[in-house]
């Protein structure tokens, strides 16, 4: 569908070069960011977020982060009081 829109000289600038920058178009752009905040008023927005890890290999084997009680008994560790 086709509309028009007005934008602010420096939001259509920024869109642009968003759109120049990842290869995609305009409309591209403006349509995932208009879906990006309409789903962030409807609660619905999951926002990734990547935890670091140090050392070798990453996370010790068995640790699940999706597991408070089970990560809290590794961080304690088999000397914690009860």
């Amino acid at each position: 569908m086709r509309t028009t829109i007005h934008l602010p000289d420096d939001l259509l600038a920024r869109a642009k070069r968003a759109a120049i920058d990842s290869n995609r178009t305009l409309t591209a752009v403006i349509e995932e960011s208009l879906r990006a905040a309409l789903s962030k008023k409807r609660g619905r927005a999951v926002a990734r977020l990547d935890l670091p890890t140090f050392g070798k290999g990453g996370l010790q084997p068995g640790v699940d982060l999706d597991d408070g009680a089970a990560l809290l008994d590794v961080l304690e560790g088999p000397d914690a009081a009860d």
